[in-house]
């Protein structure tokens, strides 16, 4: 019988030179092509440091190539339906673009929301949404790309509207029991769904105050453009698209589908379709400008249609930043992203078939000795497997299994360990560039990870919060057989 376990495990310090080299890569990468580095240049970075993974561990401690074939393969399918979403998303976001639902929701909410209170309000209508939905996806998807509108509109940076967003989806991905990674992290501890929920509000609700203030002050120190500025800029979204508010019908019955728990894929499906009748009902000049001439009307229609779904379109406003928010992608701009995460893949199973993900996690591991250094270990850990596998879900169940049994030994209830790692991976998967989460949210706002990554505040004060409560004793319970 073939022997699968490894014989000698590499050393933490040999471990951590993947993820060294890949960091140092990057680094180049992204300062030699910007934005351009996802087209080709991120990738070969990851596979890069696979490689590197994949030749120390056969050649200095004997792991047999199929053994990273296995790995590399469970974590691919692991992330196929992701894949499948992300895709939908960008047929959906083209197809609410050019059917009038983004332009019709920045056209009244610039009217409405006024630009100091702009951050505050994004950051808690994406948390209304997001706890609603239970998805962080859905909701920067929808929503959150009409925000990043009005956020343009409006003047701000879009580093600052794309962390405001960030900010309130994921904190209702944290906390909503829709939400896959919150049952995720409860049902890998072993804790009950809502238990888990109530004893993270000790951390998370403080996290969102904070949030919150920084973004009222940000949005307090704006300087708003003038009144005939955002005139100007509204009339010249009216005079390309036909406003009306029927078109709104798309994201009632979107919501309305969130609400009675159609599986997400459906969701963002049977949106796009919706979105895809409006434009071909109020938009229909688009439509044809996009298809191009010398065809019959319904060939037209169809070529436009079925182009605006998949492919890149530009429309010429007359205003260039109005130009560049109209843009859409459509599926094919999310190929580079589904590369990117197929790459990351082949790192985070290259890295856990040679065992150097349990070599480093053993460090984290050997720090968990008092209250406080025991969740800061935990915190680390989970941001370093973000860092490793590029997956939440990944870093949700190791984190929670290498755990376990060091909160029981020491006596705390399993509800310290699911949110603690909510605190630390959850919320933090989406600040790294090749995690799965910050490629996606990254490629649907059309904004670089380490753009919005300041401006995140929920995402990363959320682990701080964490440490700081544990190491104050406040709520924090001990099992009645220690």
């Amino acid at each position: 019988m073939t022997e699968n376990r490894i014989p000698r495990r590499p050393s933490p310090l040999v471990s951590i030179l993947p993820i060294a080299v890949l960091i140092s890569l990057l680094f180049f990468t992204i300062r030699l092509l910007g934005s351009d580095a996802l087209g080709g240049g991120s990738q070969v970075c990851l596979l890069v440091a696979t490689a590197l993974c994949v030749l120390v561990g056969m050649a200095g401690y004997g792991v047999k190539w199929e053994e990273y074939d296995r790995a590399i393969t469970q974590n691919i399918a692991g992330v196929s339906t992701a894949l499948i979403i992300l895709l939908v998303i960008g047929s959906l976001s083209a197809a609410w673009m050019l059917s009038g639902v983004v332009p019709t929701l920045i056209y009244y909410g610039v009217q409405i929301i006024h630009p100091q209170f702009f951050l505050l309000s994004t950051c808690l209508i994406c948390a209304a949404i997001s706890v609603m939905t239970g998805s962080s996806w859905t909701t920067i998807a929808t929503i959150g790309i009409a925000l990043m509108g009005i956020g343009r509109a409006e003047g701000f940076d879009e580093g600052w509207t794309a962390g405001a967003i960030i900010s309130g989806a994921y904190f209702g991905d944290k906390v909503s029991p829709l939400s896959d990674t919150t049952v995720l992290a409860a049902s890998s501890t072993g804790t009950p769904l809502f238990t888990h929920i109530r004893y993270m509000l000790f951390t998370t609700l403080p996290s969102l105050a904070v949030a919150l203030v920084v973004f009222l002050v940000a949005g307090l120190l704006h300087a708003p453009g003038t009144p005939a500025e955002m005139m100007a800029f509204t009339s010249t979204l009216a005079e390309r698209f036909h406003i009306s508010l029927w078109v709104l019908v798309v994201p009632a019955l979107t919501g309305l589908m969130i609400a009675r728990k159609v599986p997400s894929i459906i969701t963002l499906f049977l949106s796009t379709m919706l979105a895809a009748v409006c434009m071909l009902l109020f938009q229909p000049e688009i439509v044809r400008e996009i298809a191009g001439e010398g065809m019959s009307e319904a060939d037209t229609l169809l070529k436009g249609t079925l182009l605006s779904l998949c492919t890149s379109t530009g429309l010429e406003t007359g205003n260039d930043v109005l130009n560049e928010l109209v843009a859409t992608r459509g599926m094919a701009g999310m190929l580079g992203t589904v590369w990117l995460i197929l790459c990351a893949m082949c790192l985070g199973g290259a890295m856990s078939a040679s065992g150097m993900l349990e070599s480093i996690t053993s460090l984290f591991v050997r720090l968990a000795g008092r209250l406080s250094t025991m969740v800061a270990s935990t915190v680390g850990c989970g941001l370093f497997l973000n860092l490793a596998t590029a997956d939440q879900y990944i870093s949700i169940i190791l984190t929670g299994n290498i755990f376990r049994d060091i909160y029981r030994q020491n006596g705390y209830e399993t509800r310290l360990l699911s949110r603690t790692t909510e605190d630390a991976v959850t919320v933090t998967s989406v600040l790294i560039p090749w995690n799965t989460c910050g490629m996606t949210q990254a490629t649907i706002l059309n904004v670089s990870t380490f753009a919005y990554l300041p401006y995140c505040v929920f995402n990363y004060v959320s682990p701080l919060m964490s440490i700081l409560v544990a190491a104050t004793g406040f709520k924090i319970y001990r099992t009645l057989k220690h």
